[in-house]
């Protein structure tokens, strides 16, 4: 019951501010028609899981940590032989992000990995894909304070996907500039 009256950060910048920009500028008429975040997906591949099947585990202990939620093991769909790689083989880990923990890990995205990227200049603004979804990849996960330097024996990176319910990649890049997101000028 004390999870209730817990609100994100985030989702009270998104409720308080971010919205009525949105109206403002694109002059939505009904409440539901403005843009809101739909979900966040975050995606590992683990390339070196083929040679060593103790690395997934590794990698999804760290995606647990980095999300808050324990990942699912994507599988090979396909043997290739060039590669070692057999069917159903663990290759990496992915997990979906909504709600209160969506807003949590862009909240802590924003505000404390972005910026410990080296020589980090920007979110590239051609990252969106035309329906308002935008996509980044992060090289390092180590960039997150959840994670242990000491404790790390290797650096992988990761996808991030932010998913909106925005209609153009304008709408989105709106009201993910107003949750913070870094873009480059």
């Amino acid at each position: 019951m004390a999870e209730a009256a817990y609100k994100p950060r985030m989702k009270s910048q998104y409720e308080d501010v971010v919205r009525a920009d949105l109206i403002k500028e694109f002059g939505y008429k009904n409440p539901m028609e403005v843009p809101r975040l739909e979900k966040v997906v975050l995606n590992m591949g683990v390339g070196s899981a083929v040679g060593d099947s103790k690395k997934i585990k590794i990698a999804v202990d760290e995606m647990t940590k980095i999300a808050g939620q324990r990942p699912v093991i994507t599988r090979a769909k396909n043997s290739i032989a060039g590669f070692k790689l057999r069917e159903e083989m663990a290759i990496g880990t992915k997990v979906t992000l909504r709600q209160a923990r969506m807003f949590e890990f862009v909240d802590r995205l924003v505000t404390v990995a972005l910026p410990r990227v080296r020589d980090f200049r920007g979110l590239s603004q051609k990252s969106f894909d035309g329906n308002g979804n935008f996509a980044m990849g992060i090289k390092e996960h180590i960039v997150f304070p959840e994670i242990d330097y000491d404790n790390v024996d290797q650096v992988w990176g990761f996808d991030v996907i932010v998913c909106t319910t925005a209609k153009t990649d304008d709408e989105a890049r709106v009201l993910l500039t107003g949750l913070n997101f870094p873009f480059r000028q």
